[in-house]
């Protein structure tokens, strides 16, 4: 599966209004707290690779799912295959993931809005530190449906009033380890 991504900051305030102008679905609303992890075998910086455990809080509960991201198919739309799973123990899948020698990299808090239009999942991302950032991804099962794919996006990305050219293909990470060397 190939999750295909485009992302702008944005003003929150003036995309939920056109959300509901054009009908989008809320999907409701999660704080997602990322640890990303560095392989002992290899660099991921230099591989374009990312391993993370997410944990994810909702008014129903907390869970925990095990991703890893592989490199760019595409950079036009920060397209890569990934891989998810959930967990059944949060603190078990640290134990393991740190006992085979992966050691946490960085973590990433995120205060999520989802929303469901035409085919993709519209996210309002506040992110610890680095700001706020609209997202539209949807997942392909093919890489030759992702160029059909990003260009959906875009089109999407227009109507809700943000400039597809403003798009950063920068992951939450990127951009807040390059805040920590700043401080």
């Amino acid at each position: 599966m190939y999750e295909v991504e485009l992302k702008v900051a944005a003003d929150h305030g003036r995309v939920r209004d056109r959300l509901a102008e054009l009908g989008a679905d809320s999907l409701g609303g999660v704080v997602q707290i990322d640890t990303y992890y560095d392989a002992p075998h290899r660099d991921f910086a230099e591989t374009d690779e990312a391993f993370r455990l997410r944990e994810e809080r909702t008014d129903d509960g907390t869970t925990t799912r095990m991703t890893y991201k592989g490199p760019l198919v595409e950079a036009d739309s920060k397209t890569r295959e990934e891989f998810e799973t959930g967990v059944d123990d949060g603190d078990t899948a640290v134990d393991i993931v740190e006992s085979l020698g992966f050691s946490p990299a960085a973590t990433v808090r995120k205060d999520r809005q989802r929303y469901a239009l035409d085919g993709f999942v519209v996210t309002l991302d506040d992110v610890e530190s680095v700001g706020q950032f609209l997202e539209v991804e949807t997942d392909v099962e093919t890489e030759g449906e992702v160029a059909a794919a990003r260009d959906e996006a875009i089109d999407l990305l227009e109507r809700l009033g943000c400039d597809p050219s403003e798009r950063t293909n920068r992951s939450y990470l990127g951009m807040a380890l390059a805040v920590d060397t700043q401080e």
